[in-house]
């Protein structure tokens, strides 16, 4: 090709190639503003988001089809037009990888809130599943762009299985950590805030966060906890945030000198005791045993929460007003003796 013509050429090329990325800007600019004025009016998001991912879509793909036409306008041949028959492919292909991902976690959001209106699990299996997710998509997205530019796959295909053979098992229990946070998700035994006793360490402690690897409990004595959910989740835990009531059972013992009457009158007395507290609920009182050295009463009542302070208060009334009680009533408590 002279150089005659390829100089003659590039003014008019770059000409159209100004044009043509300015009435692309100019388009989008327009569209956009138009779009959102309709939007607004709309008490939905649906439409917001279909305004954003089309322009975010559409203004690469129309620059790079004014970058071609300006291109074609070049009479020069070889190596320059793979280049940008090339850049056009990757530009188009990461355009619509991008607006995939979007579209595919937008609609999986909207499922799942739709599902599930008053649990959030489905939502934070999502956003532990966002990066996969996206990862497949680009994956997906470079093996068609290769295939579309006739690169041969049979050697990658080799390459990425002997490749995620080696990641499989290098990440064995990172991954089976990870599906252990799945499983916690799903079947709910704790979540954040709630408070737990773990059976085998003994460690009683708040759940703050509930991570894809570990989870991080914060004990009664102030120090964080971290532990794997694998080794949780393998534990007997007892959780106490979704406790209903609390049940108190506890025995006392009246000397053995305490004559029947009284014995009687003991059940009745201490059930006006427990229902006069405000956050008690009597369920029993009964003499139930001869011991070594009192007449033993069980004692059951139940507290309707599940704060630990505020059942400890609860308790603390019942027992102190027995104790005023059998003083006012001349009631001696047993305690144990001994005769040499």
């Amino acid at each position: 090709m002279p150089a005659r013509e390829l100089i003659a050429a590039l003014p008019v090329a770059l000409a159209k190639l100004v044009g043509g990325l300015l009435v692309v800007w100019l388009l989008g600019r327009i569209g956009l503003a138009t779009a959102t004025r309709f939007t607004r009016k709309t008490s939905t998001t649906i439409d917001d988001f279909v305004v954003k991912t089309l322009h975010k879509a559409l203004v690469p793909m129309l620059a790079m089809g004014a970058v071609t036409w300006a291109w074609e306008g070049i009479p020069y041949e070889g190596i320059g037009d793979r280049i940008v028959t090339a850049l056009t492919g990757l530009v188009t292909a990461v355009v619509i990888v991008q607006a995939a991902n979007r579209i595919l976690v937008r609609l999986l959001t909207s499922t799942l809130q739709q599902l599930a209106k008053d649990d959030d699990s489905g939502l934070q299996i999502l956003t532990a599943l966002k990066p996969m997710l996206r990862a497949l998509v680009w994956v997906l997205g470079g093996v068609i762009y290769l295939q579309s530019l006739g690169v041969p796959l049979g050697a990658l295909w080799a390459v990425l299985s002997a490749g995620g053979i080696g990641a499989g098992l290098a990440l064995q229990k990172p991954v089976a950590e990870f599906f252990e946070y799945i499983y916690i998700l799903l079947d709910k035994p704790f979540r954040n805030g709630d408070f737990l006793h773990v059976g085998d360490s003994g460690t009683w402690a708040r759940v703050e966060q509930v991570g894809i690897h570990s989870t991080r409990l914060r004990s009664v004595d102030g120090e964080l906890v971290v532990m794997t959910n694998s080794s949780l989740a393998n534990q007997t835990l007892s959780n106490y945030t979704v406790m209903q009531r609390r049940r108190r059972i506890y025995r006392f013992g009246v000397i053995y000198d305490t004559p029947p009457s009284v014995l009687k009158r003991i059940p009745a007395m201490v059930r006006a005791i427990v229902e006069g507290v405000k956050d008690a609920e009597f369920d029993r009182c009964h003499f139930v045993e001869f011991g070594a050295s009192s007449l033993d009463f069980e004692l059951c009542y139940n507290i309707p929460t599940n704060n630990y302070a505020q059942a400890l208060d609860a308790q603390q009334q019942v027992n102190v007003a027995l104790v005023q009680m059998f003083a006012e009533q001349g009631i001696a408590f047993a305690f144990p003796t001994q005769t040499l």
